[in-house]
């Protein structure tokens, strides 16, 4: 099969020269490239030269993670937005993911069962479009939390503002929204009526994932930015304003105009898992105040010369946002100390086996001396 030109199918979803000097060597071996589009159940959508296939996997090789898809981690699987090497001819008659090329970025939230292992929602972002209704009060600890995951994932965020056409006072909110996100662009549209949709579209750049709760108008916002009814939507409940996950999995979509769209079932709750960078982008606010603190270990809650208090009693720092600021780096150093458990336990496992393997082998060579 030969490599993807400019008009290939792959060349929509992002394949370009840089991806495809990378897959040489997979080449080499008779594999051939593909964009996951979506997972489902031990099988996956993959979008490749020739068109769409319905491929299985696992084990995969773990050029991502150093492990494989078939091991207990499930950050090593394949999800929407990779990029696979792809066996043709696989065991079952379809095709088989057969590897992952490295991701350059990655979305990972912590697992719904709250383990040490974290789940990834989507790779090779370039744009993370997090969507926040405006029919709804607005959740700013929320809004964090999702920046603080989206600057950890290495693309960039972008707050969207849905469904302005429901509120009076649409600039006030971005006020708001933008005083907790430094760094970020925020910006407001109304899919319904088209509002500020271009606005929105200059804004996002590459593969643009939507991620927000159900609710928020990820998929109505999707449609806008795809110029079709491609993605399924349905009315949000009257009494409290939450959605009906209308979306049940990550689907990837070609923009008319360029780049790729993932949209994203509602997230009922987002954990971190090693955030650190992601909150020293999300809280740069606290953090560049903190550079003025007595302490260089400062924590920020009664220290003397602490700067970030004094922010707070001088009401340049609303306490709200101080308090989100404790609360994220708690849940995100619990986290990391699970993930420490995990890795030692993982370690002495794995010597365990190696010593009853030991021992059984002396047992053998003791029996075969006639002792």
């Amino acid at each position: 099969m030969s490599s993807p030109s400019a008009g290939s199918s792959l060349a929509a979803y992002g394949w370009g020269t840089a991806l495809e000097n990378e897959f040489t060597s997979y080449r080499a071996a008779g594999l051939v490239p593909g964009r996951v589009a979506a997972v489902d159940r031990g099988l996956c959508d993959v979008v490749t030269e020739s068109g769409p296939q319905r491929a299985t996997f696992g084990p995969v090789t773990g050029s991502v993670t150093g492990s494989t898809a078939g091991s207990d981690d499930p950050v090593a699987a394949p999800c929407t937005g990779d990029w696979a090497a792809l066996r043709p001819d696989g065991p079952d008659g379809r095709p088989a993911v057969a590897a992952l090329l490295p991701r350059r970025t990655a979305i990972v939230r912590s697992s719904a069962s709250r383990d040490s292992h974290g789940q990834v929602l989507a790779a090779n972002v370039d744009t993370v479009a997090i969507a926040v209704s405006l029919e709804t009060r607005l959740d700013l600890g929320r809004v964090e939390r999702l920046l603080a995951l989206a600057w950890e994932s290495g693309a960039r965020p972008v707050v969207v503002l849905t469904k302005s056409d429901r509120d009076d006072d649409t600039a006030s909110a971005l006020e708001r929204v933008a005083a907790v996100a430094p760094g970020v662009d925020v910006v407001a549209c109304s899919a319904s009526t088209g509002d500020g949709v271009d606005v929105v579209r200059a804004v996002l750049t590459g593969t643009v994932v939507l991620l927000g709760p159900s609710g928020a108008g990820k998929s109505t916002l999707g449609n806008a930015l795809l110029g079709a009814e491609a993605l399924a939507t349905d009315a949000v409940r009257d009494r409290d304003g939450k959605g009906r996950h209308t979306t049940v999995r990550r689907e990837l979509l070609p923009l008319p105009g360029g780049g790729v769209l993932i949209d994203t079932p509602g997230l009922r709750g987002v954990g971190l898992v090693e955030a650190s960078a992601g909150l020293e982008r999300t809280f740069a606010d606290i953090e560049d105040l903190a550079a003025g603190c007595r302490f260089g270990d400062c924590a920020h809650r009664a220290e003397p010369g602490c700067a970030v208090l004094a922010a707070v009693e001088d009401g340049v720092l609303p306490r709200r946002r101080l308090d989100s600021y404790h609360k994220l780096l708690r849940e995100n150093e619990w986290a990391a100390a699970r993930t420490d458990a995990r890795l030692r336990a993982e370690r002495n496992n794995r010597w365990k086996v190696v010593m009853r393997e030991q021992r059984r082998r002396y047992q053998e060579r003791d029996r075969g001396r006639g002792r």
